[in-house]
């Protein structure tokens, strides 16, 4: 059976898009080169903030997405991912802009835990994920309760992003935003979403071993399944 080509709106950020095509390889069960699915990747780094655009009138992203999205469409993408927590508040408007299916980042994430029968969940994102309430939605929907940081925690967590991962900083310290994380633990949180594309980096390079859940690589997962590949 011929495999559909995945295409992904990348550039938000760059190190998060290679993240999500890393694991789309890893997690594709392939033998040789011919095995692996075809993914177009355009890491469009003009798509504006996404947070500024939703808290603080920002430059609006959905023009830069929808031209990602419409030229991966023509060049021959049968399905599209984002690799942004925040820019699925624009999703509507993505899917609208083609004909081919864009899979929901934040929905994948719900189903996951659900099936895993997690009751209770703590979100780390960007003030601009939390304030759309996207994951709360999905989640509600998915009879997850979802617990958040409080402001100091949050403000370490958006530090850690855009200081840290966003920045480049390998040497950021990021002692304040695992406090902000075991609080969400002993708060009852069976496991931490990383709600931001950034974070599973973070917890990577920052070496935060805590119980955490990975909407990009339930994302990864998502694609090679609805491409038509087995994940390994």
């Amino acid at each position: 059976m011929r495999k559909k080509i995945i295409g992904i709106i990348g550039g938000m950020g760059p190190l998060a898009t290679a993240d999500l095509f890393e694991k789309i390889i890893v997690h594709t069960k392939a033998a040789c080169d011919q095995d692996h699915l075809r993914v177009i990747i355009d890491s469009n780094t003009n798509i504006p903030d996404r947070t500024a655009a939703i808290l603080h009138g920002g430059a609006d992203p959905v023009p830069e997405l929808t031209a990602s999205a419409r030229g991966l469409e023509r060049m021959g993408a049968e399905l599209l991912v984002m690799p942004c927590n925040t820019a699925h508040n624009f999703y509507d408007a993505v899917q609208g802009a083609v004909s081919i299916p864009v899979l929901h980042m934040v929905r994948l994430t719900a189903q996951a835990l659900r099936e895993r029968d997690v009751k209770r969940a703590g979100l780390l994102a960007t003030d601009g994920t939390v304030e759309t309430g996207i994951y709360q939605r999905c989640f509600d929907s998915a009879g997850i309760e979802l617990l958040t940081p409080p402001p100091e925690g949050q403000r370490a967590v958006m530090e850690m992003i855009y200081q840290g991962v966003k920045a480049g900083r390998m040497d950021y310290d990021a002692s304040t935003a695992r406090r902000a994380m075991e609080d969400l633990l002993e708060r009852g949180a069976e496991t931490l979403v990383l709600g931001c594309t950034e974070i599973p980096l973070a917890v990577r390079l920052y070496r935060l071993e805590l119980p955490v859940t990975d909407p990009t690589l339930e994302l990864a997962l998502g694609a090679v399944r609805a491409a038509g590949g087995e994940t390994a």
